[in-house]
């Protein structure tokens, strides 16, 4: 049986990752194995690898590497810490293949361990921008490294040939995520005030704010500034997950913690909802906003209006139902206000997402199925235009 070994360092990945680990557990022919590292392990996000047993997945290696530093040289010195247990992780397992999603510096520590030791990378979601995060360039970096590319749209895998990627090893697949829309039941409003202890009643917003990482935002001012446009929305309460671990994202997890302690009627924080409960809030919200990729991607699925803020998604493609906002109060206010109106509700519920229908994890599993031993990479050419 060929293995393959799949990575999630963080509640956001392991949620898209979701429908192709239900795929691979058990199959005939291929061998799941699961890695888990990063924010999953941390008790300050909410030791997030607990639900991914709860869901029935064993986790073959877990890699620490978090320190306790959220500043560039922490964060610089957590992947290093990482490529040693991941060399130790894929020594041990030595997969045919090992797959990775997205962007993140814990993916980039694990595919640069992976091409040394001479281990295939199938790269999910290259080809994408996200201007506002250094995530732009370790999603390039990845690709580069990677000899198998699913990609989520047309112009993202002709980016990903343009880097030099042979076409017929990169397909378009659609988004990964958009399966467990179709797939993954929803719970209630009081399932989710149980299972978190929180009594939030209808209408309410959904917000989830990370650091931008690249440019000139600030990221205390943008959130500085998005908390006090939801204090001009009292008539809706707020639920908020925390941010991501990237630069500076401690910080805003002191201000949120403080900001919902302070509003405490009204307003709540949770370090991950996780994915049955994300998805269910999304439907049950009447908008979401921040600057999270799946306010982007998945969010247009479910019928519900978005307000991106800012840069950090700034150059992904985006349906309908995203409204684009600046960082000032007066931006924020605005676009709120435009997101619940009547227009963007039925515009939400019509729009087509650019990002295909949620049927992606059954085609990655049947190339995975006939993928091929490692072999040294070549670069493509793109063939020149004919001379008149």
């Amino acid at each position: 049986m060929k293995k393959i070994a799949i990575f999630t360092g963080t509640r956001a990945d392991y949620g898209l990752l979701y429908p192709l680990l239900l795929k691979l557990k058990g199959h005939p022919e291929l061998e799941l194995q699961l890695i888990v590292s990063g924010m999953h392990l941390s008790p300050q996000f909410g030791e997030t690898w607990r639900a991914i047993e709860a869901d029935g997945f064993v986790i073959d290696a877990k890699v620490e590497m978090l320190l306790a530093s959220d500043s560039s040289c922490g964060v610089a010195k957590s992947m290093g810490v990482g490529a040693i247990g991941f060399a130790d992780a894929l020594e041990r397992l030595r997969p045919d293949c090992l797959v990775i999603l997205g962007d993140r510096y814990e993916a980039l520590a694990i595919a640069q361990v992976a091409v040394v030791m001479r281990i295939p990378i199938a790269h999910l979601h290259g080809g994408e921008l996200t201007e506002g995060a250094y995530d732009d360039p370790i999603r390039h970096a990845i690709t580069k490294l990677s000899h198998y590319h699913f990609v989520a749209c047309e112009d993202y895998r002709k980016r990903v040939i343009q880097m030099g990627e042979f076409p017929e090893l990169v397909w378009n697949v659609g988004a990964l995520g958009l399966e467990n829309i179709r797939t993954v039941p929803r719970v209630t409003l009081s399932e989710i005030n149980q299972k978190f202890n929180i009594t939030l009643k209808q209408p309410f917003l959904l917000v989830t704010f990370h650091p931008v990482t690249a440019g000139d935002e600030n990221s205390d001012q943008t959130l500085d500034n998005l908390l006090k446009a939801l204090d001009e929305f009292p008539a809706h309460q707020v639920i908020l997950t925390y941010p991501n671990s990237d630069n500076g994202g401690y910080r805003l997890i002191k201000a949120i913690e403080r900001y919902a302690r302070e509003r405490a009627s009204r307003v709540y924080a949770v370090q991950s909802l996780g994915m049955q409960c994300y998805l269910s809030a999304v439907d049950l919200s009447d908008a979401v906003i921040g600057n999270s990729s799946s306010g982007i991607i998945e969010v247009p699925s479910l019928g519900t209006p978005t307000v991106n803020i800012g840069v950090r998604q700034k150059g992904r493609l985006a349906a309908d139902s995203v409204l684009h906002a600046g960082t000032s109060l007066e931006n924020i206010r605005m676009a709120i206000n435009k997101a619940l109106s009547p227009q963007a509700q039925r515009i939400s519920e019509t729009c087509e997402n650019p990002y295909g229908n949620g049927e992606t994890s059954t085609k990655i599993v049947d190339v995975l199925r006939e993928q091929q031993p490692f072999r040294p990479k070549v670069f493509y050419d793109i063939p020149a235009p004919l001379e008149e």
